[in-house]
């Protein structure tokens, strides 16, 4: 039976070491601050900024809100941008995304037109071209670096291990490669149109999974002494949920198969999505503290 790598024990001791430093922050006179825009009220926005609140007054820092209606064209939602880059009490800024969808052709020339030394949740080309470069240019994305905060905690070595990362997505897939790789693993980055896909997984010493396929990740994939890593969260309609009836998320792993024969793997709800809310307070307290020098 796989040993279980929860979430909930890797943010437990995040909040309190990120308590420590906004703690220290505000005996500063320096309260860290993260903006939130939200373009209209689709479900999984407000759930997201819910937890994300929740996140931030648990660890003592402060969030500013920017509510604007779905129909918001594209100068009124740069002129918000704008005064977030202004705004020098406020030291991080999430952009709910996807934006509406007629603002989706110009959601990079949106997102780019945020200051990087903000841009906690890594959604500017800077952001990225650190992570890519292995230099200090804005923040990692926050669900990559949850992984490997989970690895840390877990005290699980990727130096010299082979590293198999299913997605390729600007999202987890690439930075979570390029992540592993400063770690000193040996990575190979598949996905769904990958020719004998199973066969490159089981070679895997740790398997990553941001396919975003729902039981894709199968007995087939996997073998015994593998570290599984489901970062992916998907709708199952036949899953039984808390209410008991059906329909939960879940991730790509197959758990019921995969579970029994791995070492250890993260399960979905519980894993990684946990973590990353503590991911980006704590990229709000770095730029809070970056803001003194």
């Amino acid at each position: 039976m796989a040993k279980i790598l929860f979430g909930a024990e890797v943010t437990a001791e995040m909040n309190v070491r990120l308590g420590k430093k906004a703690a220290g922050l505000r005996a500063r006179g320096i309260i860290p601050k993260l903006a939130i825009i939200r373009c209209g009220e689709k479900p999984s926005d407000l759930s997201y900024e819910r937890g994300v609140e929740q996140r931030a007054e648990l660890i003592g820092t402060a969030v500013q809100k920017f509510l604007l209606p779905e129909k918001v064209s594209k100068e009124e939602l740069m002129a918000v941008i704008r005064t977030v880059n202004r705004d020098h009490s406020i030291h991080g800024c999430l952009l709910l995304r996807p934006l509406p969808i007629h603002l989706r052709e110009e959601q990079d020339a949106i997102c780019n037109s945020l200051d990087v030394k903000k841009d906690v949740d890594c959604m500017t080309d800077l952001s990225n071209s650190g992570v890519f470069t292995g230099k200090r240019i804005g923040f990692a994305p926050c669900t990559p670096q949850a992984c490997m905060e989970i690895l840390d905690y877990y005290q699980i070595d990727c130096k010299g291990k082979h590293v198999v990362v299913i997605g390729r997505s600007l999202v987890v897939g690439k930075p979570v490669a390029m992540m592993l790789m400063a770690r000193h693993a040996t990575v190979t980055v598949c996905h769904t149109k990958t020719v004998n896909l199973a066969e490159t997984a089981r070679r895997a010493d740790i398997l990553v999974s941001s396919a975003g396929a729902l039981n894709s990740l199968t007995r087939d994939f996997i073998h015994p002494g593998q570290i599984v890593i489901d970062v992916s969260v998907n709708w199952d309609e036949n899953k039984p949920n808390s209410r008991g009836g059906l329909g939960a998320i879940a991730g790509d792993a197959v758990y019921s198969e995969v579970e029994p024969i791995v070492a250890a793997i993260t399960p979905v709800p519980g894993g990684v999505g946990g973590v990353t809310a503590s991911v980006l307070v704590g990229h709000v307290i770095e730029a809070a503290e970056a803001s003194l020098i």
